[in-house]
């Protein structure tokens, strides 16, 4: 295989990769009915006068698999971090003691896990749609190649082996997305 060939081949590999990460990193956030300080992440607390992550001003831990507990470095946080989680879309209503915060993860009911589900299906579909357009671009590569010298045979080689990338990555988001909802539908 020529360099330019296995270059936009592994150009190819890294975008798919890249769909797969950010997956990964959406589904992670959306809750599955168990304490999970993941879909804390991203929340902004106003840190004397700056926007702050939350887990930069307080040790975030899930003590019971209902129950995750945020605990501010400074008491004085605590207003603006219950300020900021009531204002994020965690759906959680915060509750403190003066010392630590406590989010009572509910329990889903059959209508909020179908819709977490279909929201799951989603993001799996962006993902694919990702890959896709990766496998698109790759072979338009391909094809400017093959006007400029490539031969035929290798130009058809070079497809098939981003088709065969294309299938393995869109198989790997079938088994995140097949596990992500199996994990909500699971009272």
């Amino acid at each position: 295989m020529n360099e330019e060939v296995q270059l936009v081949y592994e150009m190819a590999q890294e975008h798919m990769e890249k769909a797969v990460v950010h997956l990964d990193t959406e589904l992670v956030r959306i809750r599955a009915g168990k304490a999970n300080v993941h879909i804390l992440d991203g929340i902004m607390v106003d840190y004397y006068g700056t926007p702050t992550p939350l887990n930069q001003v307080s040790n975030i831990s899930t003590p019971d698999a209902k129950t995750i507990m945020i605990q501010p470095w400074e008491k004085s946080m605590i207003d603006p971090i219950e300020k900021a989680l009531m204002q994020s879309n965690v759906g959680i209503t915060p509750g403190n003691n003066g010392e630590v915060i406590r989010l009572v993860v509910p329990q889903l009911t059959e209508e909020r896990r179908r819709d977490l589900v279909k929201k799951v299906k989603n993001e799996g579909e962006n993902a694919r749609v990702s890959i896709r357009n990766s496998r698109r671009e790759a072979n338009e590569e391909y094809k400017q190649m093959q006007k400029d010298g490539l031969s035929e045979d290798e130009a058809k080689i070079a497809e098939e082996n981003i088709q065969k990338l294309t299938k393995e990555y869109s198989e790997k988001v079938d088994k995140i997305v097949e596990a992500k909802e199996e994990d909500i539908m699971t009272i």
